[in-house]
């Protein structure tokens, strides 16, 4: 059960307004989460809305910084968590590997320097030709040290011919036309008659530029952190982390980044639409250039393809506010609301009944937030626990699933879930907004499903099973995947206020998991990896209990119970890097549950980087 507040249910929006519309959705960002948050944590969380919303707008006054934000969830993470990448920061990428790499940078940074004396001579302003002209001469010397590499290996770049890779051509080619104002197929402006129109394209091959110059200044901060561990001291890629990471590096990501924002002053809302268009497709082909350099050994990433093809893959998600924007508790009683506020337009309203609702829900929800905060204050340890202490946790989630059934049992005695329409709670999960990266992750899943063994299952406190299948259905994804939730009783297609309560707690979860595991160790001989997903105390056990236990998000609630108890909170990107390192010296990397290791990420972008691949 997820009860909120009375305030965030208070600033919930029209209940259709807030299905169908994103942008209300992220403007009331009150992440409906009283079940996990600390009566501390309302402060920091005004403050951090505060810094957010600063940042906005900023970030909206610099269309770099925007599109660079538009693109650094997805595609970034795709990059970093690429075959190539993530061997370059292990150390262990092979040497022939890196020449070839080398080798194809050196066919691009020369049409990068082609497109950067393009933009020069498009631009009309003395300062902006002197900036574009500072820019060329670092990809020059970038040349230079790619050109001593080779030389390093015995290879003459001045005899050497390269022929560029499908991925390199197509990225080159998208640059010179671009600096060639050749948009839209390569169809060119024809004659450009005005310095205005040169500009223009400047700005244009500016936008097509910078994505490169962000993107690897973002990977060398990234992997800065392995040059500096112990084990890593002679690291053989040490020189191009240095250079990447350098605040030389940095500084002309920001000068370029500038003067994309200069050049667009000037320009309209839907040149800078094209701008933007730009950006995100040179941001996608320089991932793929990142994927086409074909590593020779093995690697951990993407988990599919590493795993033996005849293991079977179990995937487990929670849902609310895992999967969803919104907390499926205040979707139903918006629902329940609006029920009431129908039946008093059908008795000649308004009456009793929609302020009686809306004051029932506030009364719950206060109660069950007072209750939450007593409850997690007594199952936390009064002392500091020495390293992971599972037995200890477990018994204290076992005061919270006591509690939880309390809190649901109030709701249903309440009788405010009752006459809700079937019909409407479809068509609220048909509209409801996922988190991002979420649908195409599902969508991409059941596209695995047909060539791997793999089962997917969503485990869920939601009151109504009916809301999620919808909104997988929506997905296209329903006929592919288990639900396993609470359900309403109906009469016809009205609800009677009970829940079937199948799913309550964190030991009910972790009993269906535990129960579908064994099932497939009974069905089946082959092996098999878990996977859980998840983002609060709910998920902790079943987190814990996965081979892959994954944290989205950054729940207040969940680091402060599990750090309690000994449980550790690492970014996945550096535990790949850590397992591919095992796997370069011939080691087996061993994803072990029961660790009291669980893997954080910022979004499902990176799961699917991780799981899937590009």
């Amino acid at each position: 059960m997820r009860l909120f507040s009375p305030s965030l249910l208070n600033r919930i929006a029209p209940f259709s307004s807030l299905l169908i519309s994103n942008q209300s959705l992220r403007s009331k960002t009150f992440l409906l989460r009283s079940n996990r948050v600390f009566g501390s944590d309302s402060s920091i969380r005004s403050e951090s809305e505060k810094r957010a919303n600063v940042m906005a707008v900023v970030e909206e006054a610099s269309p770099s910084r925007r599109f660079w934000n538009e693109v650094k969830r997805k595609e970034a993470n795709f990059a970093l968590l690429s075959p190539f990448v993530v061997a370059l920061a292990s150390g262990g990428l092979e040497t022939d590997v890196f020449k070839i790499y080398v080798q194809q940078d050196v066919y691009f940074l020369k049409a990068f320097a082609r497109a950067y004396e393009m933009a020069e001579e498009c631009a009309d302003d003395d300062d902006d030709k002197t900036t574009i002209s500072t820019l060329k001469n670092a990809v020059l010397d970038e040349l230079k040290m790619h050109n001593s590499v080779l030389l390093g290996w015995g290879v003459d770049p001045a005899k050497e011919t390269t022929v560029a890779n499908p991925a390199t051509t197509r990225y080159c080619d998208f640059l010179i036309a671009t600096a060639s104002g050749k948009l839209d197929s390569g169809k060119g402006p024809g004659k450009i008659a005005t310095p205005f129109e040169m500009t223009k394209i400047a700005a244009y091959t500016v936008g097509a530029m910078t994505p490169c110059m962000r993107l690897y200044a973002h990977l060398g901060k990234e992997l800065e952190i392995f040059l500096n561990q112990e084990e890593n001291a002679s690291h053989p890629y040490k020189k191009w982390i240095e250079t990447y990471s350098a605040k030389s590096f940095e500084d002309s990501a920001r000068q370029i980044e500038e003067l994309l924002d200069k050049l667009s002053i000037s320009l309209t809302g839907e040149e800078l639409d094209v701008i933007g268009k730009l950006y995100q497709q040179a941001m996608k082909l320089e991932v793929d250039f990142f994927h086409a350099q074909r590593r020779i050994h093995s690697s951990v990433v993407p988990l599919a393809q590493y795993l033996n093809p005849k293991s079977k893959l179990i995937l487990f998600s929670d849902f609310d506010l895992t999967c969803t924007t919104v907390d499926s508790s205040a979707i139903l009683a918006e629902i329940a609301i609006l029920t009431a506020q129908k039946a008093d337009l059908a008795d000649g309203g308004p009456g009793k009944s929609l302020g009686d609702a809306r004051a029932s829900w506030n009364d719950l929800s206060t109660l069950y937030t007072e209750e939450y905060e007593q409850c997690i204050e007594t199952l936390l340890p009064s002392e500091e626990v020495s390293g992971f202490q599972y037995d200890k946790l477990y018994k204290g989630l076992k005061l919270l699933s006591e509690f939880e059934r309390r809190a649901n049992a109030r709701v249903i005695d309440s009788g405010l879930l009752r006459g809700i329409n079937v019909e409407d709670i479809k068509k609220a999960g048909e509209r409801l907004i996922l988190q991002d990266g979420c649908r195409s992750f599902f969508q991409n899943l059941v596209n695995l499903k047909q060539k791997r063994d793999l089962d997917i299952h969503v485990l869920s406190y939601c009151w109504c099973a009916d809301l999620i299948r919808s909104v997988f259905s929506s997905v296209g994804c329903l006929d592919h995947l288990s639900i396993h939730s609470n359900e309403f009783s109906y009469e016809g297609s009205l609800s009677t206020g009970e829940i079937l309560r199948n799913m309550e707690s964190p030991v009910d979860k972790l009993e269906k998991f535990k129960s579908l595991i064994s099932t497939v160790c009974s069905t089946t001989k082959s092996d098999h990896m878990s996977v859980y997903i998840g983002d609060s105390v709910g998920d902790l056990l079943c987190l814990l209990h996965a081979d892959i236990g994954i944290v989205v998000g950054s729940s207040a609630s969940l680091r402060k119970i599990g750090e309690k108890f000994g449980v550790s909170f690492v970014p996945l990107f550096p535990a790949v890097v850590n397992k591919q390192r095992q796997l370069d010296k011939d080691e087996v990397p061993v994803w072990r549950e029961s660790s009291g290791v669980l893997y954080t990420v910022s979004s499902w972008f990176e799961i699917h980087a991780f799981l899937l691949g590009q």
